[in-house]
């Protein structure tokens, strides 16, 4: 039988459930990401980049569409009003559905230029949105539209909601991707996806402390990701951060040690935490949906909102 974990460190133990299983969900998309527990509705929306859709999974075991022509949405997440908030690589936006169904824009420039293809956004608790910038969804027809990049870097932005102000938090990363908050979000965790000219990567996760809230500094390297690169990250509310892989879930401490891993068959995109009692890990992986039980939960438990989205 194919062990499903690889325990680095004894507190792993912690955080498993050694009685269960890993679950197959849903299976033959095309690139699953973006999950995020909806508690409104009690349910998982994910996005199947290519076949542009965001789709819902619901407890009894069921997988609908809740947008078809999602314009190659790829990153969710939930308001502070538990709105649904998407990085579309089609438009090259960051965009919320409102609570009549509509489709508001929130941002799709920066400096007078079209962003990128935002990838991963995160609301922090002053309703601030945070996302990656990449180049991802520009760089074939696969994910979206092939187009020359109009923005000199690959920013993390800060969105003001209220102002409608985008500013550019920090920008010398190849390729930003998944970011997290800390439980105190005093650190802003940030994944680097991105690939140098020589074919290396750097395969890390940067950490950044949050300064008044609104800006970064101190930048260092949190982990190195092996085998792979870090994709989506989330943080539990134990300060330890999760983060997809090529093989595995991976799971460091706050100090930056590799507590132990949760084998996947296959190359791992995107994960949150989610379900009935907030002890389900999702898991986006390539062609399919995936979920097991732990024994922790998210930093930030999801909104439990009752808006509708």
């Amino acid at each position: 039988m194919t062990p499903l974990y690889d325990i680095r460190h004894p507190a792993f133990h912690a955080l498993i459930q050694h009685n269960v299983g890993l679950k197959q969900l849903s299976s033959g998309h095309m690139w699953t990401e973006g999950p995020v527990w909806v508690p409104a509705h009690q349910c998982l929306y994910f996005s199947d980049i290519p076949n542009q859709s965001i789709l819902r999974w619901t407890p009894d075991g069921a997988v609908t569409a809740l947008r078809r022509n999602s314009n190659f949405t790829n990153g969710n997440t939930l308001d502070r009003q538990g709105r649904l908030v998407s990085c579309q690589h089609g438009t090259r936006t960051v965009v919320r559905t409102q609570t009549d169904g509509s489709i508001k824009t929130l941002a799709d420039h920066y400096e007078g230029k079209r962003l990128n293809s935002p990838n991963d956004v995160v609301v922090k608790s002053d309703g601030a949105i945070w996302f990656t910038d990449p180049t991802y969804g520009i760089m074939g027809n696969y994910e979206g539209y092939r187009s020359v990049p109009e923005q000199e870097a690959r920013n993390v932005f800060r969105l003001d909601v209220e102002t409608g102000t985008l500013t550019s938090v920090v920008g010398d990363f190849l390729q930003p991707n998944g970011l997290a908050f800390s439980p105190d979000e005093s650190i802003l965790y940030v994944a680097d996806s991105g690939t140098h000219t020589d074919g290396t990567a750097p395969a890390t996760i940067r950490a950044f402390d949050v300064v008044g809230g609104v800006a970064l500094t101190n930048s260092r390297v949190f982990a190195t990701i092996e085998p792979g690169v870090p994709d989506g990250i989330r943080v539990d509310f134990h300060g330890n951060l999760w983060t997809s892989s090529a093989d595995s879930v991976q799971c460091f401490n706050p100090q930056g040690m590799l507590l132990g891993r949760i084998l996947v068959p296959e190359v791992v995109s995107n994960l949150a935490f989610g379900g009935p009692r907030n002890t389900h890990l999702f898991i986006t992986a390539t062609t399919s949906l995936y979920a097991i039980h732990v024994n922790t939960e998210a930093a930030i438990c999801s909104y439990r909102s009752t808006h509708l989205i």
